[in-house]
């Protein structure tokens, strides 16, 4: 079992040295995920800091998705991916000046990495599902009188299945919680194309992505994202 001493980062309070020094020991491998943490006496006896103390930081950590409580057990560092380890970024980027901005400009340079991931990941099956996804998409689309809300849940899903190609549970997870804090936007988008009847168009840039699959052409990749972020940029720059 590791063990780790406490190490004074200026500024700080003592709950988030905890936190900090248990997240370094995770990283430099004193601590190996799905192994059991030394119990409450032992971490303040190393760290000379109070229960009280480690309660809190074992708390917020627990909250980060990094440790999980096994009942009659202990304490065990996690050891695979949890979707809340993403909290404290996204809430990072919720909070910024300009936030709406730079979250499409993260967005964009994440479409681009997952796209080309996929691309390297395809498989005959997975562009099968791909092309299912589009063909989803275009009958939702056709429906008449569809709202902005199903063609959203019909986006989400045929993008959902690009990110899945890649095969990295983290760009899943980030991706869904992108999502998350940008429906109201992609909302008003949706309903900027279908004010402009511009359905056809949203379409056809569906399309080009599944397209720039079938061809493997990277070369288009920044192109085809360009594109499709074409609308929501419009609304952001209002």
């Amino acid at each position: 079992m590791g063990n780790i001493t406490l190490q004074e980062i200026n500024n700080k309070s003592i709950v988030d040295q905890i936190v900090d020094n248990f997240t370094n020991a995770i990283i430099d491998g004193t601590f190996q995920p799905g192994e059991k943490i030394p119990t409450e006496s032992e971490i303040c006896e190393s760290m000379h800091v109070s229960r009280n103390s480690v309660r809190e930081a074992i708390k917020i950590l627990i909250a980060y998705g990094v440790l999980v409580i096994r009942r009659g057990d202990g304490t065990y560092v996690k050891d695979k991916f949890d979707e809340k380890m993403l909290y404290p970024i996204l809430y990072g980027i919720i909070l910024q000046k300009d936030s709406a901005k730079q979250i499409l400009e993260l967005r964009k340079i994440i479409d681009v990495g997952i796209i080309q991931l996929s691309m390297d990941h395809i498989t005959d099956n997975s562009m099968k599902l791909l092309e299912k996804g589009l063909h989803a998409f275009k009958n939702t689309l056709m429906t008449k009188s569809v709202s902005a809300s199903a063609i959203f849940d019909a986006d989400i899903a045929f993008h959902t299945i690009i990110v899945e190609i890649a095969g990295n549970d983290l760009l899943v997870g980030l991706c869904r919680y992108i999502d998350r804090i940008t429906k109201a936007s992609r909302l008003k988008t949706t309903e900027l194309i279908l004010s402009q009847n511009a359905i056809e168009d949203l379409y056809a840039k569906h399309e080009e992505i599944v397209r720039v699959f079938k061809e493997n052409d990277k070369a288009k990749i920044n192109n085809v994202v360009e594109s499709h972020y074409q609308y929501w940029q419009m609304i952001e720059n209002k």
